[in-house]
Order: C-alpha cells, then sequence, then structure tokens
C-alpha cells in the first residue's frame, strides 16, 4: 500500500524534522520514520472501518425508527438497500480485515456524535437518494456507490479532516494519497472472493521498505554534504534566506540521486518538484525545478551522475 511516493513524502517529512530540532539520533528518526508509515496504515483500516461503522449506524437509525410506537408505513418497511450493502458486508467479515483488527482494533465508536452527523450527512445527500432509487440492485453497485461516496463525501467532509487532526499529527497531510489506497481497494473487491478477498499490505514488498531506509539514512548521514551542494548552486540567494522545506526537498533529490542507480534522473526531478508545490511556498516548484536541474546537469559532467 505504502508506494514510493508515500515514502518520499514521509522521508521528507520526518527529515525536516529532524534536521530542523535535531533531537534525535539517526536510528531515533528511522523509529520515528516507520511509526508514521504505520500510522498511514492504520489510516488506511481506519477509513474502510468508517465505511462499516456508518453503515452500522444507519442500521441503528432505522431499526429504532421501526420500533417506534407511531411509526409510519415507511418506517416500518424501510430501504434497507444502505444497511445491507454487500460490498460492506464482504469487507466486515474478510479475513484481512478480522486480522488486522485482532491484533490493532482501530474504530470511530469513541465519536459516536461524529458517526451520526456524518450518517446523516450521507442519508441527505443526492448520491445517496440515486443509489437508493436505483433499479440496479448489484455487488457492483453496491461498490459504486462507496466509490463514490469515498470521493465526494468521506474526502472532502471538514468535519472528518478537524476529527483526523485531532487523532493523529502524522495524518495531517495523509487523507488524500490514502483515500486513493481505500479507493483502490473497492475496486479490487469482487464478491466471489468472499472472506478470502485481500486487501493492500502495508508495504508492496521488501524493496519499498528497504528504499525508504535507504533514502532516509543517506539523506540525514550525508546531510551536510548535500546542503553545501545546494548552497553553490542557488544563484543571488544565500541559503538561510531559502525556505528551509525546500532545502530538504532537494536534499531527500541529492540522496536519491546518489542511492538508487536504476531510478532514472527525470523520475526522481519530476517527483521532488512536485512534492515541492505541496509541501512549502508557491514557488517552491518553480526554485526547485530550476536548482536540482543544474545540480544534475553538473553531477553529469563531474562523471558523478551516470544514469539517465
Amino acid at each position: 500500500m505504502i508506494n514510493r511516493i508515500l515514502i518520499r513524502s514521509k522521508v521528507i517529512q520526518i527529515a525536516y524534522s529532524y534536521f530542523l530540532t535535531k533531537d534525535k539520533s539517526v536510528m531515533e528518526a528511522e523509529k520515528e520514520l516507520f511509526f508514521s508509515f504505520e500510522k498511514s496504515y492504520e489510516l488506511y483500516h481506519l477509513l474502510l472501518t468508517l465505511m462499516v461503522e456508518l453503515t452500522d449506524t444507519q442500521a441503528a437509525r432505522v431499526e429504532a425508527a421501526r420500533m417506534k410506537f407511531l411509526a409510519t408505513p415507511e418506517e416500518k418497511n424501510p430501504n434497507m438497500r444502505f444497511v445491507n450493502n454487500r460490498f460492506i458486508e464482504q469487507l466486515r467479515n474478510c479475513d484481512d480485515y478480522k486480522d488486522y483488527h485482532e491484533k490493532k482494533p482501530v474504530t470511530w465508536t469513541n465519536d459516536p456524535e461524529f458517526l451520526r452527523d456524518f450518517s446523516e450527512r450521507i442519508v441527505k445527500s443526492d448520491l445517496y437518494k440515486e443509489y437508493m432509487s436505483s433499479p440496479d440492485d448489484s455487488y457492483e453497485n453496491d461498490c459504486e456507490f462507496w466509490k463514490k461516496a469515498l470521493k465526494s463525501l468521506i474526502c472532502t467532509d471538514e468535519e472528518l479532516l478537524d476529527l483526523l487532526e485531532q487523532k493523529s499529527l502524522y495524518w495531517n497531510d495523509d487523507l488524500e494519497i490514502i483515500a486513493t489506497f481505500v479507493l483502490k481497494t473497492i475496486k479490487q473487491f469482487s464478491e466471489i472472493n468472499g472472506t478470502s478477498q485481500s486487501l493492500l499490505p502495508m508495504f508492496k514488498d521488501d524493496d519499498d521498505a528497504q528504499f525508504a531506509k535507504e533514502l532516509f539514512r543517506n539523506t540525514l548521514l550525508h546531510g551536510d554534504e548535500y546542503r553545501n551542494y545546494i548552497e553553490n548552486f542557488i544563484r543571488n540567494w544565500e541559503i538561510e534566506r531559502v525556505a528551509f522545506m525546500d532545502i530538504v526537498i532537494m536534499m531527500v533529490a541529492l540522496s536519491e540521486f546518489h542511492s538508487f542507480p536504476s531510478i532514472p534522473t527525470r523520475v526522481t526531478l519530476n517527483e521532488y518538484i512536485e512534492l515541492a508545490k505541496s509541501y512549502s511556498t508557491i514557488k517552491s516548484g518553480q526554485f526547485v525545478n530550476g536548482v536540482l536541474n543544474a545540480i544534475a546537469d553538473n553531477l553529469k559532467k563531474e562523471g558523478t551522475l551516470t544514469k539517465e
């Protein structure tokens, strides 16, 4: 699940903290990095669990309305499509989901008011109304509802964003990218897989975990060297006047230049230019682009960067 894009992002975040405070050893900082990966994976499961618990919240509301003394005919015989969503039922019973919850229970039960309010917002949405009235009563349509809900309701919900920030500092910038992994999970679900349906693992393979470790360690161990090199390529700027996040982003990019001969130079450049746009100032993308391209050209002339 944790791909190279997220790895680079997390390495930048933890490296920034390391160089800013200088209150940790390399080993301690590395432990924090991998703890941040674990928190990202926890958020993945928390978003999956949110869909399950929103369904359960609505089920409780429907049942309470049915049991009212003066229940209306509609309340006595409700439309149960949302409550009986087949994708949600498969998710809650799949082996990977239950295994993770046995090891590390993640739940929204401590936020009942949020669940009630969010459930109500979903029920009032046009998406919900279209889904409930659709003639297509199929497993595929059940999945399609949650794919659309994830993009248009969950990822845009301000109360959810605020609550996630309160729950963990590690989740401040994670929702958008983790939501793409949840979306990928829904797309991969198949009714015939039943409880054996797989969820995404924390790392796709050992190579990605090793990539994270080597990129981070090399950045920290050669930080002063990379910073001095960057300073020589900043035209008409004193390094103290440059956004510190820009410096860290370029330090990590230099680490990738030197440590991973199989990753094309252009791929590295494009990735860190985009990260600069996300994490630093408005002009950072253009600034980082210019400096990193100049550095890459010079490294090639020196013969220390031989890859394309």
